[in-house]
């Protein structure tokens, strides 16, 4: 064979380290898409899934299909609620609440969207709704209500629902090991001591196994977390730190009992040092408390949370640390990292099993033949670079857009300086509300930033556009978009009966 064609040839082996949610989801993806290929994962049941990924986006919908995943069999099998949105508490002024809601925002008027409309009126001081009312998934939400958009009525705001799941992340990586397994994936279980490297190219040759077993491959994928054995141990990868935009470092998780009503949202409540989420499952509450180790010690965070749970406590608080951050390569000879060994973003808008869905959708958009081709593997770090820094100016708009001063950690992060890409973004909209995409490669759409936005208390001025619209036409046209959402919104299901009626999940034989 001619090294041109030896260059060419496909791979056969595909190794994936580490399981938990990103190794199974590759597993599960790979598995369904891919056929003539050998794919192995191995893990070792010393070592815990971290599982604290359970709120989801709605972009996971893509993953499910594209991975032939039927959504009622996943809902039953991980004890999945629906989800509209986030529900923000304090983090404004400490005593408020504001909600970031999937899906459209009303209706527009010719060319203006309707938060110019809104806050022309409130410029005037005339009585308007909160921001909320005036979007589906906000106001269904908070009455718990929830249906599947219907597309069969395109004129109606029910067909602009947009959704995804709360799921239990550890019952999540059975249902997709299940699945993986069924197509021929195969398990290894076992402790990776050792990683050995060809001499000739650096390549990852093999792992090394306690009990001394190797195991090869042609493609290793690093799963393996936060530690990232193969892409920063064995390989060196290094690692970008945004620690001074984002000071927390650490979590503690801990489950509770349920309790009625089951609300169709995740909930994150800004504490003096962090912040506190609380992600409804069917068998039970996921809670969490974020924090800053330099602003408060282990056992107060820990007591912040206790005391903050809806219902009795299932088990002790299990901590969790990291560093906010990225890898500077996410693949780097044949080894690409996906998930928490790639870098680490808080949970706050529910984008860590996003980055970890659109690392394996990457991977399959430029999947290596055997030369591992350099142009392959730098657009696949360029595309890695762009969706963590767009993720990471997000939630840190979160902090920088804050009249919170009541603690050191608040007053550090109202003041701070922030990267140029936000502060840019932050001075465009403040001038006359206006958003624009800078690439189609961007998570958050304009409706998520205004929202936010606006919910923060980011002062800020309407398009001047606006002025061209009488004023009792303006104010007529908000009055009926909160009025048609409003009754909408009251037809819909109760959450909780909706998940009786089409997807129920089983009792689990042990609480979960």
């Amino acid at each position: 064979m001619t090294d041109t064609r030896r260059q060419n040839a496909p791979l056969e082996t595909i190794t994936i380290v580490g399981g938990g949610t990103a190794g199974w989801m590759t597993a599960a993806m790979l598995s369904h898409l891919f056929r003539g290929y050998q794919i192995r994962l191995i893990e070792s049941d010393e070592i815990g899934i971290i599982g604290v990924g359970e709120a989801t986006i709605p972009a996971i919908r893509d993953y499910m299909g594209l991975a032939g995943i039927d959504q009622v069999e996943m809902i039953r099998a991980s004890q999945a609620t629906f989800k509209l949105g986030i529900d923000f508490v304090n983090w404004r002024k400490g005593d408020d609440r504001y909600f970031h809601g999937f899906g459209r925002i009303g209706q527009d008027f010719m060319w203006l969207h309707p938060h110019q409309l809104w806050l022309r009126r409130k410029s005037l001081g005339a009585s308007v709704g909160h921001f909320d009312d005036y979007a589906l998934n906000c106001r269904a939400a908070m009455a718990n209500k929830f249906c599947f958009p219907d597309p069969r009525n395109p004129g109606s705001p029910i067909s602009g629902i947009d959704y995804a799941y709360h799921f239990d992340a550890s019952l999540l990586a059975k249902y997709l090991r299940a699945r993986a397994e069924g197509k021929g994936v195969t398990r290894i279980e076992g402790r990776i001591v050792d990683v050995k490297l060809d001499g000739a190219n650096g390549h990852v040759d093999h792992v090394v196994l306690a009990d001394g077993r190797t195991v090869g491959g042609d493609l290793f994928v690093d799963c393996s977390g936060m530690r990232g054995l193969l892409i920063g141990q064995a390989l060196g990868v290094g690692y970008e730190d945004w620690n001074q935009w984002l000071l927390n470092d650490r979590a503690l998780a801990v489950p509770c009992e349920s309790v009625s009503p089951l609300t169709p949202y995740t909930r994150v409540t800004a504490r003096d040092h962090g912040w506190q989420w609380r992600i409804p499952l069917q068998h039970r509450i996921g809670n969490g408390h974020v924090y800053a180790s330099a602003q408060i010690s282990d056992d107060a965070a820990a007591s912040v949370l206790l005391a903050n749970l809806d219902g009795r406590p299932l088990a002790d608080p299990r901590p969790v640390h990291f560093r906010p951050g990225k890898r500077h390569k996410a693949w780097e000879k044949n080894v690409v990292a996906i998930g928490l060994s790639s870098g680490f973003l808080e949970p706050l808008e529910s984008t860590s099993i996003h980055l970890i869905q659109t690392g394996i959708t990457k991977l399959i958009g430029l999947f290596p033949h055997r030369g591992f081709a350099a142009a392959d593997m730098a657009e696949y770090n360029r595309q890695h670079d762009f969706e963590f820094t767009d993720v990471r100016d997000f939630i840190v708009a979160h902090y920088k857009v804050t009249e919170r001063e009541d603690s050191e950690y608040w007053r550090y992060l109202k003041h701070m300086a922030v990267p140029d890409s936000l502060t840019e973004r932050l001075e465009l909209f403040a001038s006359s509300g206006r958003f624009f995409r800078r690439a189609a490669a961007e998570l958050f759409r304009e409706e998520s930033w205004v929202q936010v936005l606006l919910g923060q208390g980011l002062p800020v001025a309407y398009d001047p556009m606006v002025e061209m619209i009488p004023e009792a036409t303006v104010a007529e046209f908000l009055h009926d978009v909160e009025e048609v959402i409003a009754d909408v919104a009251n037809a819909m299901p109760d959450h909780a009966a909706f998940i009786a009626r089409h997807c129920k999940a089983p009792p689990l034989s042990v609480a979960g």
